[in-house]
């Protein structure tokens, strides 16, 4: 990106700050007024919670905490998210009531085309941008710790990195789920010499309880401890990287290591029935979405409607904001998303027009693009506050489990596979099921759109920070979290929650096993809703909620997975 483009978009950043301040100053007095009594984090394996817990006993920061946090979630859940990943940090700082949203998603290395996964015939060719290094994108994980550390935390980086440092050389026990989704993805493992050497146990899935060490794993992490951004983009590592992509069939080059670089970017915001929302805005479409779901949801009393309606009017907004998503969202730096518009109350009046109380709107009479349906239990999540009021919602990921499969030999790097979340070709949809128009497009130095939606919400009273993994889910489990916690769900009742989605095509109501009761369903059948129940529950959501007005701070963790949710 160009120095000017840069320098305009902070002091854009800077006067949007400035604006939403004197907006929202009900909820910045509301924030000054106390500090929590507790410090809490909530992350998606135990090990991750105590090292975040071990650096806020250091002295450091939620913003020094979120970086140990996930580093050692990048150790120990190598399936979701890894140094060869990305990812969105959202921060609020407590005294200014700063926030902010460090967007360090991948980027398309520079020698990527747009019809680069579609053969000769203009077909998409088959797990081309899923399995393996041409399916990688330029990872952002480490650039963020290292920019988190130096413009926000109090310790040094070398501080917040040595618990993963130890997990990574002390190794962790491989569990249950760690099984499942390498069962899943063997082959891929399996086809990557220095990924069959890491994850697999003689070429098959290791048994419950093995400790699996990664010991280059722990030497890269090293050299960003000892280095910062040159111990990961530039020298040894990044060497090592593009030579282990490249040989193996992948397009990345040096220049694609030493330019990237995270952006900070305006939150996007909206308000729901006297809540303030705060939350990733593009190239994830995680806010955008949600405001436009909860927009259209404002007028309705959604609490004094029975199950039937209540639930129907809730799956119409998630199928037309899913259908803005997939038409005209994108890397902003590259297209021009609509994001005042469809974030607007005006807009989504226009929306809630169009919703018939007696009948589900068929996806075919939107406007738009088809696909077919997929989901899965991909990418990661922590939510963080500390005692000074400084929070943290930070969403992970390395795309599908185990990204591509692909370590680049003596790194240790786990690379990601996010470039299917491209639109490989307009109305084809991606291995999680969603499609896109040529917003999202690919392109040189492109940010892939995204789902994570890393949130805070507050009411005055009461403060969340939340988020979850789930691929094309996400957004749907936030805003079914979000009306809980207007109201008054505590945030074990918000994680617990029992969770449904429709992402506009395919036109299918999707079910949790234990979602709504059959009467329930039998009622939105009824309006024209067709429903199909899953085998599998979704989603691994951390909740943090500070009760000001009570004095307490909780903290959940999802217990469809294995995190862990602690106060201190």
């Amino acid at each position: 990106m160009r120095a000017s483009g840069a320098r305009s978009r902070a002091a854009c950043l800077r006067v949007a700050g400035v604006l939403w301040l004197a907006l929202a100053a009900p909820w910045v007095a509301a924030a000054a007024a106390g500090t929590p009594p507790v410090a809490a984090v909530a992350s998606a394996h135990p090990l991750a919670t105590e090292a975040g817990h071990e650096i806020l006993a250091q002295g450091g920061n939620a913003f020094d905490a979120a970086v140990a946090v996930s580093a050692v979630l990048a150790v120990v859940e190598p399936y979701s998210s890894g140094l060869g990943g990305g990812g969105f940090w959202l921060l609020h700082r407590a005294r200014d009531g700063l926030e902010v949203m460090v967007d360090a998603r991948e980027r398309a290395p520079l020698a990527a085309r747009r019809d680069m996964y579609l053969d000769p015939a203009g077909e998409v060719l088959p797990r081309a941008s899923i399995d393996g290094p041409l399916a990688a994108g330029i990872p952002g994980v480490v650039a963020a710790w290292v920019h988190i550390a130096e413009g926000y935390g109090r310790l040094a980086l070398a501080s917040s990195l040595a618990p993963a440092i130890r997990s990574a050389k002390q190794g962790f026990q491989v569990d249950a789920p760690y099984r499942r989704l390498a069962r899943l993805r063997l082959d891929a493992l399996r086809a990557s010499p220095g990924a069959a050497a890491t994850f697999l146990s003689d070429g098959e899935v290791p048994s419950q309880g093995a400790q699996l060490r990664q010991g280059d794993l722990a030497a890269t992490l090293a050299r960003v401890s000892r280095d910062g951004r040159k111990g990961f983009y530039d020298g040894e590592t990044a060497q090592a990287l593009v030579d282990g992509v490249r040989t193996a069939g992948g397009i990345w080059t040096l220049a694609d290591l030493n330019q990237y670089q995270v952006i900070e970017r305006e939150p996007v915001r909206g308000q729901y029935r006297g809540m303030h929302i705060t939350s990733a805005s593009p190239p994830s479409s995680g806010g955008v979405a949600l405001v436009e779901m909860l927009n259209v949801l404002a007028p309705y009393a959604l609490g004094d409607l029975g199950a039937v309606p209540r639930t129907h009017l809730i799956v119409e907004a998630m199928r037309r904001a899913y259908r803005d998503r997939a038409q005209y969202l994108g890397d902003p730096d590259f297209v021009e998303s609509p994001v005042g518009l469809l974030t607007h109350p005006y807009y989504a009046a226009g929306l809630r027009a169009t919703i018939r109380r007696d009948r589900a709107t068929p996806s075919a009479a939107l406007a738009g693009i088809g696909g077919s349906s997929a989901g899965g239990p991909h990418t990661t999540h922590c939510s963080i506050l500390d005692r000074e009021g400084n929070r943290v919602a930070a969403t992970l990921s390395i795309n599908y489990p185990f990204g591509s499969g692909f370590v680049p030999p003596g790194t240790g790097v786990l690379l990601n596979d996010e470039m299917d979340d491209f639109v490989a070709k307009p109305g084809v949809p991606n291995v999680y099921g969603l499609v896109g128009a040529q917003a999202n497009a690919i392109a040189p130095g492109k940010r892939m759109l995204s789902s994570m939606t890393p949130t805070f919400l507050d009411d005055g009273s009461r403060l969340a920070v939340l988020g979850t993994p789930g691929g094309s889910r996400i957004i749907t489990m936030v805003l079914l979290a979000t009306l809980a916690f207007t109201e008054g769900a505590t945030a074990e009742a918000m994680v617990a929650r029992a969770r449904f989605h429709h992402q506009y095509l395919p036109d299918e109501l999707q079910l949790e096993p234990q979602a709504l009761d059959d009467e329930t369903l039998t009622g939105l059948e009824a309006l024209g809703h067709r429903a199909h129940r899953l085998e599998r529950a979704w989603g691994n959501m951390q909740v943090i909620v500070w009760d000001r007005d009570r004095g307490e701070v909780q903290a959940a963790s999802d217990p469809r997975g294995i995190g862990a949710a602690r106060v201190h």
